[in-house]
């Protein structure tokens, strides 16, 4: 169902060629040459990020749906390379005399130039009939997602320019649809005592007040509720530093925790949770402080979508539609499920959202996003053009048509 005149993996061949771990500058420019070759009028806003839109008729009369992905990869850089499918990066027995399965290894191959094909795909053979369709690209997703959260209006001074209805998040899922990921929040329990020398009975010791705050870490989510799709939150100390002198009673300790969030804890909620809970474990001569890491955007809370949302059953329907046309085995693809790492999605919640892609963040043989093994089938790439493609068809198509055909 792709548009006959744009290729996604050739699309793809070109942007893995051009790195975009330091600068996504070259990447940018394929995608905005890209669209202007089709006609599609796009503009370069928020420090870096690429919008197109296309409005159908009737653009009250059906949903905003936004497409998205990140033109950013991590460091560093990974040659292109394309080529027979190696021990571990097949999907199973072919189908029939199928010839051998081909792959794109690289950086970005998965992680997201592989989805932002897909998606530039689907967007260009789009012609909605309510409704509008929005592309909006970003250009630092593996940092600090500073464009994201400009576009979405979650830092100082900016406003929101999407406002979409429905988000459709480029990711490698293995093609499944993704409902929900946990939030990443990193910050600091800083402990703070007197010095004294080793010798006295006096002072008050910051590292052995860690024992009480290691303890109020362990325990801070023994009566937490697990999600319905996320299942129970994660906290985890990373790092631990304190003390000066061997014969000092040390008067500060730092911890740093890692922190995987489930609905509906918000990022601040959870530093006063933390506060109170190590409070309530360290002694009192000894000062307790938790701070959130600073950064300039927001960190990503977690996020959920009703499995039964309309976005979810569109997409996970027209992938394995589209797995099963390409021969892929009949558990690949269209599932409904979490996603396993957090992205920029949870900007856009609580709007119905879905996170969908080619590739995989690791399969049996281990890591593959971010990875130097990093790849994408070739034949899951075109599958995923067609499903984004008939999903954006089945969400701004004639509803009335479609409510007549069920």
């Amino acid at each position: 169902m792709s548009d006959p005149s744009f290729d996604p993996v050739s699309f793809l061949d070109r942007a893995v060629r051009t790195p975009s771990h330091e600068s996504v500058d070259g990447t940018r420019e394929l995608v905005v040459e890209t669209l202007d070759r089709f006609g599609v009028e796009s503009e370069v806003v928020a420090g870096g990020c690429v919008l197109a839109e296309k409005r159908s008729p009737a653009p009250d009369a059906g949903p905003h749906l936004v497409a998205n992905t990140h033109l950013d990869t991590v460091t560093p850089h990974v040659p292109f390379e394309r080529g027979a499918a190696r021990e571990g990066e097949r999907t199973g027995a072919e189908p029939g005399d199928a010839p051998s399965e081909e792959v794109i290894r690289g950086r970005g191959a998965c992680d997201a130039k592989g989805p932002l094909a897909a998606l530039l795909s689907g967007f260009l053979a789009a012609d909605p009939e309510r409704g509008r369709l929005t592309l909006a690209l970003t250009p630092d997703e593996e940092a600090l997602s500073l464009g994201a959260a400009a576009l979405t209006g979650k830092l100082p001074g900016t406003e929101d320019r999407l406002d979409g209805d429905l988000y459709l998040v480029g990711e490698p899922t293995g093609l499944d649809a993704c409902t929900a990921a946990k939030g990443r929040f990193q910050g600091t329990v800083e402990l703070s005592g007197t010095a004294a020398h080793a010798a006295e009975f006096a002072g008050a010791n910051a590292v052995a007040a860690a024992e009480g705050a290691l303890a109020a870490i362990r325990t801070f989510d023994a009566d937490a509720d697990e999600h319905p799709q996320l299942g129970p939150p994660k906290l985890t100390p990373t790092v631990i530093e304190g003390g000066e002198a061997t014969n000092q009673v040390p008067a500060d300790c730092a911890i740093t925790v890692d922190r995987r969030s489930v609905p509906p804890e918000t990022a601040e909620g959870f530093r006063s949770s933390l506060a109170a809970a190590v409070r309530s474990r360290v002694p009192d001569d000894v000062g307790v402080d938790v701070a959130l890491t600073d950064r300039e955007s927001p960190f990503f809370e977690a996020f959920s979508t009703d499995p039964d949302h309309e976005l979810v059953e569109a997409v996970a329907n027209a992938a394995r539609t589209a797995a099963d046309s390409v021969g892929l085995p009949a558990d690949r693809g269209g599932a409904v499920r979490p996603f396993g790492a957090a992205t920029e999605a949870s900007y856009f919640a609580p709007a119905p959202t879905v996170v969908f892609g080619p590739g995989d963040l690791a399969d049996d043989a281990g890591a593959v996003a971010h990875a130097e093994r990093e790849y994408v089938r070739v034949r899951e790439v075109e599958a995923a053009a067609a499903t984004v493609e008939r999903s954006m068809a089945a969400l701004l198509g004639d509803a009335e048509a479609r409510n007549r055909s069920d």
